[in-house]
């Protein structure tokens, strides 16, 4: 009896609902389609692929296209390389969004936040190839604006920026804050709505500056935010944007812009040499790896340190 009537309610629930359960089927096949299906793929890493063979028939090669990535002279440096510019956009760019929507908070006249926050967010829409083009005009050493200034000011011509490798990281990573920062702020401005009025009215009746009010309202009401984005970004140390860093590739700057993602792109797709299609998929297998390893770890310690986390 107790069977009958579990199955009943189990039917009369999804019953009366059915039509929403069926839209869901099409982003569920859409994940399966697009996000399991492609994980079959994982096993080209461990075999020597060719083209006659194709995926299921190339010869299993172990972990010696690992062994090949671990022992090549490109290791190290695609490995530094990409750390370095991640850790360097996380340490310098994450504050600012936050930064911003603090300020943002504090604006009393409405038009006038409309106006900034809309100009800020306008870079985000813009190209990556638009982005590298604009960057390219205006550190040029001659005809840019920052050869120009150079030149008034020292009476030389300026150094290529972009064929100086140890410029490279500058001009990707403060160049990604100015296009970014708008846009990302918005979700910090989102949560800062949500503080009720009546914590700054009282905070105003204890005698409280616009300081404190950050200090002991604001931030507060951010910090389960900025905990989740800090965790998926450091989630996600390892992988940089490829286009922009292809873009701003050249000969003169490769000791430092080689990251993991253009490597990956060069050994399997670039044309114009030999292609290893298992090569480039065992370092972006070890690459999705260490990814996931980094955004456990990281999950767990803020779990440890303070009640927000992912799970």
């Amino acid at each position: 009896m107790a069977r009958g009537s579990l199955s009943l309610r189990i039917r009369n629930k999804y019953g009366r609902y059915w039509q929403l359960y069926v839209f869901l089927l099409l982003p569920l096949v859409y994940i399966i389609v697009f996000a399991y299906v492609p994980m079959l793929g994982t096993q080209i890493a461990f075999r020597k692929f060719n083209y006659t063979g194709g995926l299921w028939g190339s010869p299993w090669a172990g972990l010696a296209n690992f062994q090949k990535f671990f022992s090549s002279y490109m290791f190290s440096r695609v490995i530094w390389n990409t750390l370095r510019i991640s850790l360097y956009e996380i340490i310098a760019g994450f504050p600012f969004p936050i930064i911003f929507a603090l300020c943002l908070n504090t604006i009393v006249h409405r038009r006038f936040k409309k106006f900034l926050q809309t100009v800020t967010y306008m870079p985000h829409f813009i190209s990556v190839v638009v982005i590298v083009g604009m960057m390219i005009q205006i550190f040029h050493p001659l005809n840019g604006i920052y050869g120009i200034i150079a030149r008034f000011f020292t009476g030389t011509t300026a150094a290529d920026l972009f064929g100086n490798p140890e410029a490279f990281p500058h001009l990707y990573v403060w160049s990604g804050i100015w296009q970014g920062f708008g846009w990302s702020s918005i979700i910090y401005v989102a949560a800062l709505t949500s503080v009720p009025e009546e914590l700054y009215e009282a905070a105003r009746v204890d005698g409280a500056g616009r300081f404190k009010m950050v200090l002991y309202i604001d931030l507060p009401a951010l910090a389960p935010t900025i905990t989740i984005l800090l965790i998926l970004r450091l989630g996600s140390i390892m992988s940089l944007g490829f286009e922009k860093a292809w873009l701003m590739q050249n000969n003169l700057n490769l000791r430092t812009s080689e990251l993991i993602s253009t490597f990956v792109y060069k050994q399997g797709l670039a044309a114009g040499g030999p292609t290893d299609f298992s090569y480039a998929a065992a370092i972006g297998f070890f690459n999705s790896l260490v990814n996931l390893v980094l955004i456990l770890i990281v999950n767990k310690i803020a779990n440890k340190l303070s009640e927000t986390s992912l799970w």
